[in-house]
């Protein structure tokens, strides 16, 4: 197991987090005002716990805005707890990185605003584009990625990782650091097809690195990365590998063209089928309820088998059949008129909601230019008295702002509360469901 010096493994836990957040942060006055008034988890935008010697991940959940995440050097066996961060962007867990800048050494906080909260950063504080780091530790498998779906820089250096999978869900991952694992095999390359903005790739100091073909091989089948190896790769390489590679590159695009199409129509029918369910009319565009309602009727088979009854059974399920595709237009036509419907309701709320929240920031404002003249006021004041008399006004001044503010609310939900009952009212969403039934029952003998 790697191991750091001597030090016995160690337990991510929030006393850790708070002294490398501490640690790490802004030196400057702002720096200081944070730490007085205390740092919350959630506005630390990039992190660094290189050598702890950490064996488990553990505790990250409160950094959810957290972009960059830095691993590397621990005793890390396996990938977890990072589900809670989707924002980050840049994970790596390794010591390696291309292009270090001011905050890869920093952990980068939101500034304190001139009102005591969290203003967004500045550009110097913006840590580089979403990652994270797990280089040099004894991982040997990918996994636990699945949330990070804005993961941009992934580094996993230096580790004891044999097969590259489990990274379908990073579809902006533009750099993967990979070298010195456990890879020997040229068929993990055709994975990594999937990822159109991997631009830069490292897998020196693996087994398929030794391989003859090793450059010429990622160079056609990935023909979009830029840097391999830390190395850019040439126009004259690409086209070389192309040529060498034509007859089976070739034969699996046609293979990913046809997936994709396959993929393309399954999804499109997924989508139609969820019109139709909001419809409440899936299905009914066939004969498929008949045939579902008679697959498993064995009488029905036996009298089928009757001179007669075949022919009978087909003018049954034709008649059945249109009634099913007049109530499944009727139910797509009253889908959209109900949709047209809300549209409408919902506009007319965004409207009312606005010009009420306008109305507060009115009043607010018209507050805070008071409350600062008053301030002034009181600063200039000498005798203790008139200080408590202009502090009682200011008291006033809030209790009369809270009081507006709750009878705009108020005023809010009593102007919105007929028309969201009459709306629900009208709209009668199981109307055609009835119909529905209604109908398929009166055509059919055996429901009489």
């Amino acid at each position: 197991m790697h191991q750091l010096c001597d030090m016995e493994p160690r337990v991510m836990d929030d006393d850790m987090l708070k002294l490398a957040v501490g640690e790490q942060g802004p030196r400057d006055e702002a720096g200081q005002l944070a730490k007085q008034e205390g740092i919350l988890f959630k506005d630390v935008l990039s992190l660094q716990l290189d050598f702890q010697n950490i064996l488990r991940i553990d505790n990250l959940w409160q950094f959810e805005n957290l972009r960059k995440l830095q691993l590397d050097n621990n005793t890390i066996e396996k990938i977890e707890g990072l589900e809670k961060l989707t924002r980050l962007v840049w994970l790596e867990q390794g010591s390696v990185d291309l292009n270090p800048g001011p905050e890869a050494e920093r952990p980068s906080w939101r500034g304190h605003g001139a009102a005591g909260g969290w203003s967004p950063p500045t550009q110097a504080q913006t840590p580089r584009p979403s990652s994270a780091d797990l280089s040099f530790n004894n991982i040997e498998t990918i996994e636990g990625l699945d949330t990070l779906v804005n993961l941009e820089d992934l580094s996993l250096f230096n580790n004891r990782i044999a097969k590259i999978d489990s990274l379908d869900a990073l579809v902006k991952l533009q750099v993967l650091s990979l070298g010195n694992n456990r890879i020997g095999n040229l068929m993990n390359i055709i994975y990594l097809r999937r990822f159109k903005d991997l631009r830069t790739l490292s897998l020196a100091g693996n087994p398929i690195a030794a391989a003859e073909d090793y450059r010429m091989f990622i160079c056609a089948y990935l023909p979009d990365l830029v840097y391999l190896d830390f190395r850019r790769i040439d126009d004259h390489t690409k086209e070389l590998a192309e040529v060498k590679h034509q007859y089976s590159t070739d034969e699996l695009k046609h293979q990913e063209n046809l997936m994709q199409a396959r993929l393309e129509d399954e999804q499109a029918r997924r989508e139609e089928l969820e019109e139709h369910k909001a419809a409440f009319v899936e299905n009914l565009n066939g004969s498929f309820l008949f045939d579902s309602m008679y697959a498993e009727d064995v009488e029905g088979s036996k009298l089928a088998s009757l001179p007669g009854v075949a022919e009978l059974m087909e003018t049954y399920k034709d008649k059945f059949v249109i009634i099913c595709l007049n109530i499944f237009e009727y139910g797509l036509k009253q889908q959209e008129k109900r949709k047209a419907e809300l549209d409408t309701f919902n506009e007319r709320v965004q409207e009312a909601v606005q010009e009420n929240q306008a109305q507060g920031r009115h009043r607010t404002a018209e507050f805070e230019e008071k409350h600062l003249l008053s301030l002034s006021t009181i600063r200039g004041e000498s005798e203790l008295t008139d200080i408590e008399t202009k502090i009682a006004d200011q008291r006033e001044d809030i209790a009369e702002l809270s009081n507006a503010l709750m009878t705009l609310e108020m005023q809010l939900v009593e102007q919105l509360e007929a028309p969201c009952q009459a709306f629900w009212v009208k709209t009668p969403f199981m109307l055609h469901c009835n119909l529905l039934r209604h109908e398929l029952c009166k055509g059919n003998p055996f429901y009489r």
